[in-house]
């Protein structure tokens, strides 16, 4: 018997039969490629290796282009587009003509005599000092209210600082023609006057004037007798708010009317032996006794008086000693109640005890906590009268600004809901910061006549810190930040003179407030300048790579 030998892995002939059983399991046959299948393989390693071919494709572009280049980024001239056309005569530093270039030629171009640091506002060039530095046809003078305001501005609160050593104010960027800066963007706008605003932002509420409002209750304990006002019922001084039947008040009514009594017994016995001395009929001690005991009636009635008073109810002891007995009860049982009450009781029933509960001022009645019949006692608060025509707002003023802030200083206040605004005054300012909210509180009047105003309602508020109806202003794109100083772009004011260069001054300014759309300049700029905007940071890109050199 022979056996046929297959190489390993080989696949085993077409007419070869089965293998024998040898106890083993037997191979499965591999799989050789075939002719048909090799085209799709190197197409597929060719789809995945196109990402890998295209990013070494820009390598490769990037390192050719640098390598001719010297790795330099565009010049100006390239960006503005001037450089083609003056092939012959160009700078390729300052990106204009080079026989127009005030840089390369100072000389034909010189530079104006420089004023330098000004100390009191903060600015190189200041044209507040020396108003020849504006660009301007004509010579300006300077106002009064600019310095007065700048002085305002800068003593009010720190302000941003320049660097006195900054070296680009007074430098010039200058442009081959007009339209080249427009094909760069860069826009103009004019320095202006509008009136602006600085102000301090809080929170705040609205509540009672503590000085105008009151928690009424009865002098006594007792029994509510009646109620005579609801809530939201306008009162006026002195009104009726309710009726009290209290038993002290019976009381001391009583003990009046027997102090009374007493007094008028007692001087009838003292002056009839006063009468009787003189005549030698009494003896004299006994006329002493008798005025003694007046002086202590006397003395009772102003005590029973002055008890009512105190329950107010003030009596004039010298009418009641002209009433007659039935009188002076009548008197005494209707004391402090109003006339409309009086006529609607009986007089020979109606008790004694019953005491009004009065308004202290004019107001509203802003809550009501009793009912008919309630057993009160004298420390039960009845009702709540408030004078709504003055509020009170307390605003959170943040702890940064509070230094700036001060008693006199109006402020605005806009409640949440309502479309309207209300001004004041403030009148206090807290000596302590709030634990919690980090904050300072001042307290402004407001008037609220039209009663529009409502108790704990919150909003949003500012205080005034200043008004200037004509500060100079510039549209906020006009000032930026070269390293060490706000500076803006001036443009020359022979910028339409055919033969003048196309230049922008670098000036410094001190910048004030900043609004939604324009910035206030406090130095460093007058009205009627034009100033750089859309694009003024193309110029400080330029005055940044002039600074370094070319490229």
């Amino acid at each position: 018997m022979s056996t046929q030998i297959l190489p390993s892995g080989a696949d085993a002939a077409p007419d070869a039969g089965p293998p024998e059983a040898t106890g083993s399991p037997s191979s499965p046959p591999i799989e050789q490629p075939t002719t048909k299948s090799m085209p799709r393989r190197f197409a597929g390693w060719l789809l995945h290796s196109i990402p890998t071919t295209v990013v070494l494709a820009v390598l490769a572009a990037l390192g050719w282009w640098g390598h001719h280049t010297g790795w330099a980024l565009p010049k100006f001239s390239e960006v503005t587009g001037e450089a083609a056309a003056f092939p012959d005569d160009w700078c390729e530093e300052h990106g204009v003509p080079e026989t127009m270039c005030v840089e390369c030629n100072p000389d034909e171009y010189p530079q104006r005599e420089l004023h330098g640091w000004c100390k009191v506002h903060g600015v190189h060039e200041c044209p507040l000092h020396h108003p020849d530095v504006a660009q301007l046809k004509v010579t300006p003078e300077i106002e009064a209210r600019d310095l007065d305001r700048a002085v305002r501005a800068l003593a009010l609160r720190p302000r941003p600082e320049n660097n006195f050593a900054c070296q680009n104010p007074g430098r010039r960027i200058q442009f081959a023609s007009v339209e080249a800066a427009a094909k760069v963007g860069v826009d103009v706008e004019p320095v202006l006057r509008a009136p602006i605003e600085e102000s301090v932002t809080a929170t705040g509420e609205i509540r009672y004037d503590e000085t105008r409002v009151a928690q009424l209750a009865s002098k006594v304990a007792g029994t509510v007798w009646s109620v005579e006002k609801e809530v939201g019922d306008a009162v006026r001084k002195g009104d009726v708010l309710a009726v009290i039947d209290a038993v002290d008040v019976g009381r001391a009514k009583s003990e009046l009317l027997a102090a009374l009594a007493q007094q008028s017994l007692q001087q009838k016995i003292y002056e009839r032996l006063q009468q009787l001395a003189k005549d030698g009929i009494a003896a004299g001690r006994q006329a002493q006794e008798a005025e003694t005991e007046y002086s202590k009636a006397r003395i009772a009635v102003v005590s029973a008086a002055q008890a009512l008073s105190n329950l107010g109810l003030p009596v004039s002891v010298k009418e009641l000693r002209h009433l007659d007995e039935q009188q002076l009860a009548t008197r005494l049982r209707f004391l402090g109640l109003p006339a409309s009450l009086v006529a609607a009781l009986n007089s020979e029933t109606a008790s004694s005890n019953l005491i009004p509960v009065r308004a202290p001022f004019d107001g509203s009645v802003s809550s009501r906590r009793v009912v008919s019949g309630e057993v009160i006692s004298s420390a039960t608060s009845l009702f709540t009268i408030a004078d709504t025509s003055r509020m009170w707002l307390m605003l959170n003023i943040p702890l940064e600004a509070a230094a700036s802030v001060s008693i006199g200083q109006q402020l605005v206040f806009q409640p949440d809901g309502s479309p309207q605004e209300v001004r004041g005054t403030i009148e206090w300012k807290s000596s302590s910061a709030d634990q919690k909210t980090r904050t300072l509180m001042v307290r402004a009047s407001l008037d609220n006549s039209d009663g529009r105003l409502l108790n704990e309602a919150f909003g949003a508020g500012r205080v005034i810190l200043r008004e200037e109806p004509a500060a100079i202003v510039v549209p906020n794109a006009a000032v930026q930040w070269d390293g060490s100083c706000a500076v803006v772009f001036v443009r020359d004011k022979a910028w339409f003179d055919d033969k003048s260069p196309k230049l922008f001054h670098t000036r410094s300014v001190r910048p004030g407030v900043k609004a939604d759309d324009y910035t206030e300049i406090i130095a460093g700029l007058l009205p009627g300048e034009v100033v750089a905007t859309l694009g003024s940071d193309v110029l400080r890109a330029q005055l940044l790579k002039n600074n370094l050199g070319a490229g």
